[in-house]
This record gives structure tokens, C-alpha cells and sequence, in this order.
């Protein structure tokens, strides 16, 4: 049975590998392509697992030589998903989740039209912030002028949510997860008949519930938040210079 090609975009901090994660120890036959960068590793990353990291030279050679499905340059690193992924994912007959950017996820949806799309939306600039300077604690580097520069390039980001199919915004983590879960479960169903077998009316409202265009009233506010008019593409940054409390 043919897999199902998902695409997943949010700005830097929404919690959407941690949702991917999540995903995959609840259903079976989700494969993640692992993205390739040029960036050096953060934290307790490994390579092969967060990222596969190299070098901008090699990864330009990889660009020459076709290995990518889709590559973009992103705050000054390149970031690719190889063609690799997609041919084992396939072989396996199982469903492949691609985690990129909105420039990754134009080109992936211009040469595969048929892929599902999915972006996640952080529920308000300050949660948003927060989520960013923990990671960057974590990691052990908290630097306020890339935190505003990212802070700054997510209203950006949320600008292409038109682009996208479903829209999850990731409030609560068991929620959103129940949501991303319910969208795979109804594609499988409507693409290959496969069987939901638990609760299937409800898995399917869920789904629809999660449609971009069943979700202006819940987007509004998250929108407003980010200073970005529905209806337009302009925006304010909404971000402030004041203190957080913490």
C-alpha cells in the first residue's frame, strides 16, 4: 500500500519535533526524514538523529549531484531533505514525515502536489519566547538578539499559513498530538480505505476540524497575537522590548 508524504512547517520553538515524536510512538509505519545541515550541532544533538550535520562543501556536492528532494538556506545554514527517505519510505509502504521550512515546503509541494500539508502555529508571541529562551538555556547559550531575530522571522513564517492544508495550533501538547494523530488516521482513510478502528467518526471530525478552512474563528486570535491581519499579509511585530518575568 502506497505511503503518504506529510509536510510539517512552524517557526523555530512551535514544539513540532516534539509533536513528530510523539506521532511515532503512537502509530505504527511513520518514517521521518532526517534533514541534512549545514549548521554545527546544539546541545545534546547527534548526528544521524536531530540532524544529519556536514559541511556547506560537501552538502553543495550533494546539491550538484540530484540527492535532494528539496534544500533552502535558512539564517545563514542550508537545510535538505536527501531523495533518500522518500525511496525507503516508499519501499516500506509506510507514511514519511517531512519536518521543513515554508521554502523547503514550496518545493516539495510543487513537484509533489499530492503531498499533505501541516502547519503548526505557537499559540502567542510570549509562549513562543518562552519555548525558544528554554531551549536556548538547554542548550546553554541564551543570546537575546538571535532570540528577537527569531521571534522577529516567525510572524514571517505564519504569513504562509495559507499554503497549508491543516493547521494545528500547539497550546496543550496532548491535544495537538491528538489532532496530528486524527489527520494521519483520515488521510490514510480517505487515500487508501485503510480501517480507523477506534472511535472512526470522531478521528474524522477531528481531522476536518484541523482543515485551514474550518479553522479561521480558532485562528483569529493566535493571528492577532502575531500582529497579522487574516485577510492581508501585513503585519506589526507584536514582540515589545519589555522584560519577560522570568
Amino acid at each position: 500500500m502506497a505511503g503518504i508524504l506529510f509536510i510539517i512547517s512552524a517557526p523555530s520553538g512551535s514544539g513540532k519535533s516534539t509533536l513528530v515524536s510523539e506521532l511515532r510512538k503512537q502509530l505504527s509505519g511513520v518514517d521521518f526524514a532526517v534533514s541534512w545541515t549545514t549548521r554545527t550541532p546544539r546541545g545534546s544533538e547527534e548526528n544521524g538523529r536531530e540532524y544529519h550535520f556536514t559541511t556547506r562543501e560537501e552538502f553543495e556536492r550533494m546539491i550538484a549531484e540530484g540527492k535532494f528532494l528539496e534544500y533552502a538556506e535558512v539564517f545563514g545554514h542550508l537545510y535538505g531533505t536527501s531523495c533518500t527517505s522518500l525511496d525507503e519510505a516508499r519501499a516500506a509502504g509506510h507514511d514519511l514525515i517531512l519536518d521543513i521550512d515554508v521554502q523547503g515546503a514550496a518545493h516539495v509541494r510543487a513537484k509533489m502536489p499530492e503531498a499533505i500539508s501541516i502547519f503548526v502555529l505557537p499559540p502567542n508571541p510570549k509562549v513562543l519566547r518562552t519555548r525558544l529562551r528554554n531551549r536556548s538555556r538547554a542548550e546553554g547559550v541564551v543570546n537575546e538578539s538571535e532570540l528577537y531575530r527569531r521571534l522577529s522571522e516567525a510572524s514571517k513564517e505564519i504569513e504562509n499559513y495559507r499554503q497549508y492544508g491543516y493547521i494545528l495550533v500547539n497550546d496543550i501538547l496532548d491535544r495537538a498530538v491528538a489532532q496530528l494523530e486524527a489527520i494521519v488516521l483520515s488521510e490514510r482513510f480517505y487515500r487508501n480505505g485503510e480501517t480507523i478502528a477506534y472511535r472512526s467518526r470522531r478521528v474524522l471530525e477531528v481531522a476536518a476540524a484541523c482543515l485551514q478552512a474550518n479553522s479561521q474563528e480558532r485562528l483569529k486570535p493566535v493571528l492577532e497575537a502575531f500582529g497579522i491581519n487574516g485577510d492581508s499579509s501585513q503585519q506589526q511585530l507584536p514582540f515589545g522590548d519589555e522584560p519577560d518575568d522570568d
